[in-house]
């Protein structure tokens, strides 16, 4: 066999001298074509034949990240490295493993032919592809992208032509070329079937890095399952076609009590219990079910409300093979619900602006209040802000987190606002919504509901009213299953309600319900004080939310507002300061931009009670401003003057400055 060799190894030498010496190929068979053709290639690319060693190698910060890079590489290949050197131990072979750029980064073998093969810089960090040192076990393969032996002199460099290479790529699943290993040795111990084993090594590591990956794939599946179960807020139990727990989520476990461990491959009827048989007959006898409502009774013996979907689980060939149920509980789907109908209270008492010294104590009276769940009526004019009020009870309130409900009991039809505060069965009447339909005083379940203008509500639906208040549950329009409602009520009316007593147009035993905390809103004719300021805050805003640069109120147009009786109050003044900002045209509110109702219109000395002057108005604020301790340039602000002006009014009014 070794004299085979050394035939071979002259032969090969021979051709292998004609080729770099640019002649012709004497005996072209005994070169086989992907050894010529590499070659062909290292001369293109003027690789030096007569190198010793190879020239590129990493220094050690470069190699520790590339070993870095290939950590997973080199952790699956090792085993397969250690599993092939073994077989040729003693026999002066080595065992390398490169990247896909050529570059070695481990080698197994005999410590001896190790350090021997130093010299040529068979090294960890050297580079070993075809550009850098010609044709080889590694450089080749990785052009070829298949298994290759190199013999002895058919290495393109002469430093390697004692040895003989047998490499083979390695793929990732996903089929790119990450890298080769590599068994090379002296040419005389070559062996044909080295190519063999080596490919299959390289298949190995291969299949390892599939297994890996798909093991990776499932943890990660598994994992984004797991999160998927957890996230979702209902409740969720797989069963098989015997009615056997296969899976629930967390939110399942809560309602049965009990682990997962201890529900696989328990039967549903034996977990939900004989007190839950109707649920269970709900599920046996229906093949899918969507959002139907059904009493669970849980193991302490309280009974939750729930919607039910259950549909079935199929393969792929559409055998069904189980079924998904998902509950859903009622009070957090009606949460859910006021949510996105936009049921939240905007207003906070931080928003409410005032001085005049009963208004302040009407925010006070409110602020008590929010601290209780007793109801509360308001009283007042229209415009007067009972409904900024109501929000910032609300907010104030340890419901806050709740939902926010109003309705104005004036606006919806006397045939609907039953259906709307109490909501409606399925069938309750023609064109009802299929599985009914959630009233206000469910929806405001856990929080607040507003109802505003309160003595327009009919008298036969106050009757119904007052059951709510008394028994805090409510009764679907068409139904007949008795829901609880924690809900607290705020009640508006402009009107004189002892009066609407007296009249027979409303309840009197709802009017006492109502009016366990009475709070009388300030009419803004009386609070004439709070006008600058509230008009500072109305233009701040407005400014904001249109984009302009922020604009003065010239004084004569406060002195006006200050004369004018605001009928609509509030409500009124915003409306007025927003139409002379949408008609602006300079950095100055005037007199001239104010509507000519508000210009003409009834003046507070036409009232039946005194008015204070514009002047004594202004000095009664400024007098408040400055013992309240704000900097004068803050009260300049507020006012809308400069600072010199303010201490010359400070000075005219006799006013600390």
């Amino acid at each position: 066999m070794q004299e085979n060799y050394r035939e071979r190894f002259d032969q090969v030498l021979r051709e292998w001298k004609r080729f770099i010496n640019n002649r012709p190929l004497d005996n072209p068979l005994v070169v086989p074509d992907i050894i010529y053709e590499s070659w062909r290639r290292c001369q293109e690319s003027n690789v030096n034949p007569y190198t010793t060693r190879v020239n590129t190698i990493l220094d050690a910060k470069a190699l520790g990240d590339l070993l870095k890079r290939n950590a997973e590489l080199i952790e699956i290949s090792r085993p397969f490295m250690q599993n092939l050197y073994g077989f040729v131990r003693g026999s002066g072979f080595v065992v390398a493993l490169f990247d896909e750029q050529g570059f070695l980064l481990e080698i197994i073998g005999d410590s001896d032919v190790v350090e021997r093969i130093k010299k040529g810089n068979f090294v960890p960090g050297a580079c070993w592809s075809e550009e850098e040192a010609g044709t080889n076990g590694c450089g080749t393969v990785l052009k070829m992208d298949r298994p290759v032996q190199v013999f002895a002199t058919e290495h393109y460099c002469i430093n390697s032509h004692k040895w003989t290479c047998s490499g083979a790529p390695i793929h990732d699943p996903d089929g790119d070329l990450i890298g080769v290993i590599d068994m090379t040795g002296p040419y005389l111990n070559a062996n044909p079937h080295t190519l063999g084993m080596v490919a299959a090594a390289a298949y190995a590591i291969e299949n390892d890095m599939r297994v890996r990956k798909a093991l990776s794939e499932c943890r990660i599946a598994d994992g984004y399952q797991k999160t998927v179960l957890a996230s979702i807020p209902e409740a969720l139990i797989a069963i098989d076609t015997l009615y056997r727990i296969t899976m629930v989520n967390e939110n399942a476990e809560k309602i049965i009590g009990l682990g997962t461990a201890k529900l696989a491959g328990r039967s549903l009827r034996d977990v939900m219990g004989e007190h839950n048989a109707s649920l269970y007959n709900l599920i046996q006898h229906n093949a899918t079910l969507t959002d139907v409502e059904a009493r669970i009774v849980m193991r302490d013996g309280h009974a939750v409300d729930y919607t039910l979907t259950c549909n079935p689980i199929r393969t792929e060939d559409r055998r069904v093979i189980g079924r998904l149920i998902i509950l859903n509980e009622i009070k957090r789907a009606r949460t859910l619900v006021t949510r996105m109908i936009g049921a939240k209270a905007k207003f906070t008492f931080e928003e409410v602006c005032g001085v005049n010294a009963a208004f302040l104590e009407t925010v006070k009276q409110a602020k008590m209040v929010s601290q209780s769940n007793s109801n509360v009526l308001l009283l007042g004019e229209s415009g007067t802000g009972k409904d900024v009020f109501a929000q910032a009870i609300h907010n104030e309130s340890g419901r806050s987190a709740g939902p926010y409900v109003a309705i104005n009991c004036a606006a919806i039809p006397r045939d609907l606002i039953a259906s709307e505060l109490f909501g409606y069965s399925e069938g309750a009447f023609t064109g009802s919504r299929r599985g009914g339909n959630q009233g206000k005083f469910e929806l405001a379940d856990g929080g607040t509901i507003f109802l505003d203008e309160i003595a327009e509500m009919p008298l036969e639906l106050q009757a119904a009213l007052l059951r709510v208040i008394e028994d805090r549950s409510i009764t679907r329009i068409g139904g007949s299953r008795v829901t609880p409602v924690d809900v607290r009520i705020i009640a508006a009316t402009n009107k004189n309600l002892k009066e609407e007593v007296r009249r027979g147009r409303f309840r009197e035993d709802l009017y006492y319900r109502f009016n366990v905390f009475t709070i009388h809103m300030v009419p803004l004719r009386d609070r004439l004080e709070d006008i600058p300021l509230l008009v500072d805050g109305f233009v701040r805003r407005l400014c904001n939310t249109m984009g302009k640069r922020l604009v003065r109120v010239d004084g004569r147009v406060l002195e006006k507002f200050m004369g004018y009786a605001w009928p609509g109050n509030v409500r009124e003044l915003q409306n007025v300061i927003e139409r002379m900002m949408n008609i602006v045209h300079t950095d100055e509110l005037t007199i001239d931009l104010i509507p000519s109702e508000v210009l003409h219109g009834p003046s507070r000395a036409e009232l039946p009670t005194r008015a204070e002057s514009p002047r004594e108005v202004e000095r009664r604020i400024l007098d408040k401003m400055v013992r309240s301790g704000l900097p004068k340039q803050e009260i300049a602000r507020r006012m809308q003057m400069a600072r010199s002006t303010l201490y010359r009014k400070l000075e005219k009014y006799n006013l600390p400055r």
